[in-house]
């Protein structure tokens, strides 16, 4: 089992699993892609359909979040586009599935669980609190009413609860934890001589028809991607601010109507002595601080300093050595009982005790600075940088708004648009479905330009808004369209070539260790047959100072018994073979956890079996569900 998590927790898969192993919540909801008519199909289960164009939707996000996960590590040539998009469609029928089963167990989501995952979605935030406005824009761009958002939104949180109940149905037995912690904490004695490839290169040779044959049956690593020409008008009000001007009559109309905000409050300077009360004082000891600090109040009265009673008695560490000073304060800072006494209190005067959570104290304050109104120069450039900001929004969605109304009505060109708004048609260079830079980076524009309208019909695309939080909209068409293509031989020989020595020097190399563990397993000795071996050591699984293909063939091999050794081979990441030895086996220890505490490892592995069960339950109603799988649509468009 604990190879099973190694193995499955490493290379690109896992990030394509991480990425779809919940239920996303995406815009385009379950209801999104089943049940369309009229597009190309991918899928349909149980009679409800998954369109192409839904999964090319998908697939480009599964990209797009890899680019951002991934970061200066994402690589396209390390993705297989075909392996990746079965796994995005199987993951689509996975969600059609628990959509279906939570119909017909009849789960149910309350009006608060939606109205609360509504509120915590970023894509409804402004300055980090909901916006009704902002809900309304980014549903109407998908095309949906808030009635049918929140109806796909309560499916999908169903499904959560499906996903939820048979999670935590699962449970570790003590024998199971204790088996567990055994045998992750288990330590082996290894040893391993390294096979370079290397040093079998030059012993490699390649013939004309081994790279015939190479290029015929590994055509695909030599295509040339599907490509777009784009041509696009882009939207962006940080362009259109140039456009809009703001006159000194306009700030003040602004200044007039907004005056309360630049009201600056009454502040004051003040001190005060603090006598600490326990939180869990009885009432004779909170009489006894009040008597005491009664008795400071009178030694300032009887004309000594608040300052030095201050430094000497009070227990504010903040203030003490300062003499109590707090500073310039304003309302809507301090406890609301110390706050209602120090702004009632005139200049010079010691307060009675106040009583807050702290303790009790003993006020004063030194001067006062009035409430006063910022004049129309101190904040001239802020209002105009807000006017600024809008009237180039107001511009952008008045913009917006035509320019969408405009492609829509003339869908065989850009150039109306252009003049009617005063935009400039733009001209990409060629991209593949990947993306390219700035704009041509996001998974949405990039869906648009290899849609079926879009790049089959001839048609202008639908105004898109790819960035939630820019205002930035573009509407593109295809100038000029590329087919994928093979290399010519010639092109990529040289390319063949280093590969096939690569792939001879490996398997001879593999050749060498699997003959040196035989010796080894018949009775050789491993002193005199590998004296280049690294040095015997006692390491755990995941020990980082011996290669993890190392590990995993040192960790499968069988206990030995006293005095003897278990041998192996091992294929490292860098082409090389390895023949591995283990001569003792030491097992972890079983953790007692502590009393009323849950043991963090039987919580992981409580999970872990948690997710193995749902997915025997989903695979088991996979195998009973009605599938059909358009193969041939879904590799059309890798």
């Amino acid at each position: 089992m604990l190879q099973t998590i190694r193995d499955r927790a490493q290379g690109w898969i896992a990030w394509v699993i991480v990425i779809l192993i919940s239920i996303p919540f995406a815009l385009w909801g379950i209801q999104s892609y089943l049940d369309i008519g009229g597009a190309p199909i991918a899928a349909t289960v149980n009679g409800a359909e998954i369109s192409q164009r839904d999964l090319d939707k998908r697939v480009q996000q599964a990209r797009y979040e890899l680019r951002e996960r991934l970061g200066a590590a994402y690589d396209t040539a390390g993705f297989d586009d075909k392996t990746l998009r079965s796994e995005v469609l199987d993951k689509m029928i996975r969600d059609a599935l628990l959509f279906d089963t939570t119909q017909q167990l009849g789960l149910r989501v309350s009006d608060q669980e939606v109205q609360m995952q509504i509120l915590s979605e970023r894509a409804f935030l402004r300055d980090g609190r909901f916006d009704q406005d902002a809900y309304n824009r980014v549903l109407q761009l998908q095309g949906m009413s808030p009635a049918m958002f929140e109806h796909q939104l309560r499916q999908q949180l169903a499904g959560m609860q499906l996903v939820r109940a048979v999670g935590a149905s699962a449970f570790v037995t003590a024998s199971e934890l204790s088996d567990y912690q055994r045998l992750a904490d288990q330590k082996r004695e290894i040893s391993f001589l390294r096979f370079a490839s290397d040093d079998y290169v030059d012993g490699v040779k390649v013939d004309d028809a081994a790279i015939d044959a190479y290029y015929k049956t590994h055509s695909n690593d030599f295509q040339t991607p599907e490509q777009v020409k784009l041509d696009y008008l882009l939207l962006d009000s940080t362009t259109l601010a140039s456009k809009v001007s703001v006159s000194d009559d306009e700030l003040r109309q602004q200044y007039a109507s907004e005056k309360g905000r630049f009201v600056v409050p009454e502040r004051r300077q003040m001190r005060h002595i603090l006598l600490t009360v326990p939180k869990d004082a009885d009432e004779a000891t909170a009489n006894g601080v009040l008597e005491a600090i009664k008795k400071l109040r009178e030694r300032i009265l009887a004309g000594e300093s608040f300052e030095e009673v201050a430094k000497e008695s009070s227990k504010d560490p903040g203030s003490a050595a300062k003499g109590g000073d707090l500073g310039t304060v304003e309302k809507g800072v301090m406890d609301p009982a110390f706050e209602r006494v120090a702004f009632d209190l005139p200049v010079d005067q010691v307060s009675e005790p106040v009583r807050t959570p702290f303790g009790y104290h003993l006020i004063e304050v030194t001067s006062i600075i009035p409430a006063q109104v910022q004049p129309f120069e101190a904040v001239k450039d802020t209002l105009r940088s807000e006017v600024a900001k809008q009237k180039t929004d107001s511009l952008y969605y008045d913009l917006g708004e035509r320019l969408a109304n405009i492609v829509y009505e003339s869908p065989d060109s850009l150039e109306p648009a252009a003049e009617e708004l005063g935009l400039s048609v733009q001209h990409s260079d060629w991209m593949s479905r990947e993306g390219g830079t700035g704009i041509f980076a996001n998974p949405k524009v990039m869906a648009a330009a290899f849609s079926d309208e879009v790049l089959n019909a001839g048609s202008n695309s639908d105004m898109i808004e790819p960035d939630r939080d820019q205002l930035q909209a573009i509407v593109l068409r295809v100038a000029d369209h590329r087919e994928v293509a093979t290399k010519p031989l010639d092109a990529v020989r040289d390319e063949i070539v280093a590969r096939l020595k690569q792939e001879g020097a490996e398997a001879k190399a593999a050749k060498a260790a699997d003959a040196l563990a035989k010796q080894l397993q018949e009775g050789g000795d491993w002193a005199t047959l590998a004296e280049k071996a690294e040095a015997p050591a006692l390491v755990g699984r995941s020990d980082p100072k011996v290669p993890a293909s190392v590990l995993d063939a040192a960790f499968k091999l069988p206990a030995p018994e006293a005095g003897q050794a278990s041998v192996g081979t091992a294929s490292l990441d860098e082409g090389d073979a390895a023949v591995v030895r283990v001569t003792a086996v030491q097992d972890g220890e079983a953790k007692v956890a502590e009393k009323g505490k849950p043991s963090p490892d039987a919580s992981m592995l409580s999970q872990l079996m948690g997710r193995q069960l749902y997915t025997a339950m989903m695979d088991d109603i996979e195998r009973r569900a009605d599938i059909e799988r358009n193969t041939t649509g879904a590799e059309e468009t890798p």
